[in-house]
């Protein structure tokens, strides 16, 4: 969980209820994969960080079940089963780093925000900065983060955390599964496997 302090010029954002929300996540997503992912040769993990023990911070490990449900050839890494949270965060990440041999990664997490923020999901290239939401200092995650704005920061943030609508959040999850789901496919769907670098390649198979 972290703090979004802002509007960004270069952070994608898109509102769950734009009814083209999934669409234009998913052509983000894809477009960086391109651009980022497959030049770097190395192989692609989602970490969804957060717990099940709070509602806001369930944004996380909700959309890790649903990716891995939906689209199971994906690496995903945080689920309401196996959570990625404050306590095991650094272990995970050297984990996951030791077993795909430090690959390139994508990390969600929910966010607070100011209230006209509430709602947007956003991604941005850069690692994930967890745990500023709440005051806490942990490890940075990732190479690209996408972060969904679920209530609004700066005050009692655990009780907010606690009493953020599970409406809003699944409706999220369900939006951030779908799309970094999508843009993972189209990846070999629509790009020939001679022209991707091996280990994208060997994982895409």
């Amino acid at each position: 969980m972290w703090f979004f302090g802002g509007q960004e010029t270069q952070r994608f954002r898109v509102h769950y209820k734009d009814p083209a929300a999934q669409e234009k996540l998913t052509s983000q997503l894809t477009k960086f994969l391109r651009d980022k992912f497959l030049p770097t040769g190395k192989r692609l993990a989602i970490v969804c960080v957060g717990t099940d023990r709070s509602t806001g911070d369930s944004l996380g490990p909700l959309t890790g079940t649903l990716l891995s449900r939906d689209f199971p050839g994906i690496p995903v890494f945080g689920t309401l089963d196996d959570p990625i949270h404050a306590a095991n965060l650094s272990e995970k990440v050297a984990e996951i780093n030791s077993k795909l041999k430090n690959p390139f990664i994508i990390a969600l997490d929910a966010c607070l925000g100011q209230s006209e923020s509430v709602g947007y999901i956003s991604c941005k290239e850069g690692a994930l900065k967890p745990g500023t939401g709440v005051n806490k200092e942990l490890p940075e995650v990732g190479n690209m983060n996408v972060v969904g704005i679920v209530n609004v920061g700066g005050f009692m943030e655990y009780f907010v955390l606690q009493n953020t609508r599970l409406s809003l959040v699944m409706q999220m999850a369900e939006i951030l599964a779908a799309s970094i789901g999508e843009a993972v496919s189209n990846l070999s769907l629509t790009v020939d496997a001679g022209d991707l670098p091996a280990a994208a390649s060997k994982w895409l198979d």
